[in-house]
């Protein structure tokens, strides 16, 4: 499948990683500091998993890297286990955000954003540093890993500050779905892009199907030092209805909180065009939303609340209401 070359060391650090911690107690879901909580239902195992951010100490550097925890019943939770630490010889080894494992064709593969210290243009006052971060995709025999990679270099274009890059497959066809920061663009926007059918490298041009800024409710952040308002693209997970329309979930903010909102194509294609929904999912300081099903049938929604302060993030999970035109919270799931 193309994967590079990996030296027997690495992976049997890699393979290490995958152990599980013996003799480590249950955490209950309220007891995980975790943002944007990804679940893979896996049906072979008959476990959760549930995928975050977690760096480890190399010999001179912290190398990004994701951890796993799993779970019978999304209440109790064991782990975490180490699935994958970025390679030190990667385009960039930095901090992961927005880990997602998919279960795709017989393999696993994880979408991961890297970010770096690295700076590409000068900042500008009361503005995010312009620093290299993009999306990249790992793949693996199993949930747990390891994750190894196809290349050296992001899925997304070197160019872009793009982040927290989903799958969709339609028609047969696998496609990324990723945002455009608003830190380079200042209205964040969703891009869409084929995968090549091993999920190897892009196959096809990159199309902006819309900025944040054309939801009603995304109302933006003002910036006093430079009069500018930007809008942020973040999260986005693609689920179709029952009656086979397709929508988009995706956070930005709406009055200075955190929240969910919902996309619909109108063609019922990925492609588009995508009209926002006037009414948000979620409005209370969570968001980066993702929606599975559990093994008895159940649709629901996972996202991290609250948004901020700093460390008190945690876990929420929805049960939710698919109406064939939208979809409704029901009820919260666990606590």
């Amino acid at each position: 499948m193309g994967l590079k070359n990996i030296s027997p060391i690495l992976f049997l650090f890699l393979m290490i990683g995958t152990i599980p911690l013996c003799g480590q107690k249950a955490k209950r879901l309220h007891e995980i500091h975790i943002r944007d909580p990804y679940i893979l239902p896996d049906q072979q195992s008959g476990y959760y998993y549930m995928y975050k951010s977690a760096s480890v100490a190399s010999a001179d550097k912290l190398l990004g890297g994701v951890e796993a925890y799993k779970s019978r019943d999304l209440i109790n939770w064991e782990g975490p286990v180490q699935v994958f630490t970025v390679p030190e010889d990667n385009w960039i080894t930095g901090a992961v955000w927005a880990p997602e494992v998919h279960a795709y064709n017989g393999k696993y593969y994880l979408f991961a954003t890297l970010n770096s210290d690295i700076e590409w243009k000068k900042e500008q006052k009361g503005w995010p540093k312009y620093l290299f971060r993009g999306t990249q995709v790992f793949v693996s025999e199993g949930p747990e890993g390891p994750f190894l990679p196809f290349g050296k270099v992001p899925h997304t274009p070197m160019d872009r500050m793009a982040l927290d890059g989903t799958l969709w497959v339609e028609d047969g066809r696998p496609y990324m779905i990723y945002c455009h920061e608003w830190v380079q663009v200042i209205d964040g926007t969703m891009v869409l892009v084929e995968l090549a059918p091993d999920l190897s490298k892009t196959a096809g041009e990159h199309l902006t199907l819309f900025n944040a800024s054309a939801a009603a409710w995304s109302t933006g952040s003002p910036h006093e030092s430079n009069s500018v308002k930007s809008y942020v693209t973040d999260g986005c997970f693609l689920y179709r209805t029952m009656t086979g329309k397709l929508l988009m979930i995706w956070s930005s903010f709406m009055n200075g909180e955190y929240a969910i909102g919902i996309a619909e194509s109108v063609t019922g294609k990925v492609s588009g065009p995508w009209r926002q929904q006037e009414k948000p999912l979620f409005t209370q300081n969570g968001g980066h939303g993702m929606i599975f099903r559990t093994f008895d049938g159940r649709l629901c929604i996972a996202f991290h609340r609250p948004n901020s302060p700093g460390g008190e993030e945690r876990a929420k999970f929805f049960e939710l209401r698919d109406t064939g035109e939208t979809l409704e919270l029901i009820r919260e799931l666990t606590k």
